[in-house]
């Protein structure tokens, strides 16, 4: 009980619109996808509670969309996108063109408590979350032949928690699935819930997703992890999958999720692609590439990092978000007032160098050929 106390004693929650609740709650009735966008357009414009002086913007950002190949005649397969815990579908920005180039129609969705504002997590659980998928899942049955699913963190172990069930999906793109978290306090964040609304509360600055975290948001994404992998024990899925892998993610234990890749994912046409120093798995599946880039002063790769292009105008090289909260303390403004900067994972420290938080994939262009490959 006392380490409750100064957990409650030490965290002070801002008197602002981004830590009250909206008043409203997000769609659930829908007929199809274009009425799903057009409700969620007007949910978000009445209940996010805005940051920067551009709202038109911030809406467009954390908006569900649709991408649809250029060539639409033969158009037999769609593959759904789930972003993961306080993020947006802004996420698959750069991922949605080239599985559009692969013949998919793509649809990234928002789910429950997400593109608001960070005290909508204290409400919104994973409950909501995987009743939303299934009714995407369902809207795309309806349409195309055949159905993917891909997910960015707690998103993809949404989906393969879908498809481990499921098994008229066909097949699954996972960027760094959160199969295993790195910390071991997370599986008491439930507890932590019924004491604690916050278990982070930083100034919200990024339009693309949350800077705070409640306590019900994490024991809602340790839920995914205990649901997950208690399907894993009892089942492997078969279909094709590809995994994207930072050695270094400071938010998943990334060896432990090789090691249920090699495991579980069990066929021939699945792949790993890892960021780092080789697996010590004997696997022709894993395709690993060098974490050092120091030509583009990248010295690891972060959990964000393989989503996005170098030439995303918010995340990417020269873009617009300098992710500077990366654990080294009180040279974030040294970080936030730099002519130019290293980039690495959370938490990565090397003498004279400032790092901020990696939020590109300086390999994204051998990231896109090797799924443009696996996909065809």
């Amino acid at each position: 009980m006392m380490l409750l106390t100064v957990l409650v004693s030490c965290i002070q929650v801002p008197q602002s619109p981004s830590f009250s609740v909206s008043p409203d709650r997000p769609p659930t009735q829908y007929i199809s996808f274009q009425d799903y966008l057009t409700q969620t357009k007007a949910y978000l414009t009445q209940n996010r509670a805005f940051i920067s002086d551009d709202p038109a913007r911030e809406i467009e950002v954390n908006m569900p969309f649709e991408l649809r190949p250029s060539t639409e005649a033969n158009t037999k397969r769609a593959i759904l996108l789930v972003h993961g815990l306080g993020d947006s579908p802004y996420s698959f920005i750069d991922v949605a063109p080239i599985l559009a180039e692969q013949g998919f129609v793509v649809r990234a969705i928002l789910l429950a408590g997400h593109g608001t504002r960070p005290a909508d997590l204290l409400w919104a659980s994973e409950r909501d979350w995987q009743k939303s998928i299934d009714q995407h899942v369902a809207l795309l049955k309806k349409e195309f032949d055949e159905v993917w699913l891909g997910g960015f963190s707690t998103g993809a172990n949404l989906v393969t928690s879908v498809s481990l069930e499921d098994e008229s999906i066909n097949g699954l793109l996972l960027y760094a699935p959160a199969f295993h978290p790195t910390s071991n306090l997370v599986r008491f964040s439930s507890f932590a819930s019924y004491f604690i609304d916050w278990v982070d509360v930083d100034p919200e600055e990024n339009i693309a997703r949350y800077d705070s975290l409640t306590a019900q948001a994490a024991a809602s994404y340790y839920a995914t992890v205990e649901s997950l992998n208690d399907e894993l024990v009892r089942n492997a899925f078969d279909r094709p999958a590809m995994l994207i892998l930072s050695e270094a993610d400071s938010v998943v234990d990334s060896q432990a999720v090789a090691n249920t890749f090699h495991e579980k994912f069990t066929n021939e046409d699945s792949r790993l692609i890892w960021f780092g120093e080789p697996l010590h798995i004997n696997d022709a599946r894993v395709h690993v590439l060098n974490a050092k880039v120091p030509e583009m002063r990248v010295s690891s790769i972060s959990h964000m990092g393989p989503l996005f292009s170098p030439m995303n105008p918010y995340y990417g090289e020269k873009g617009e978000y300098r992710h500077c909260n990366n654990g080294q303390g009180v040279e974030v403004s040294l970080c936030q007032n730099a002519t130019q900067v290293w980039y690495s994972a959370y938490g990565y420290q090397e003498a004279g160098k400032l790092h901020a938080r990696l939020t590109f994939n300086p390999h994204f262009n051998e990231t896109k050929s090797q799924l443009s490959d696996f996909l065809r």
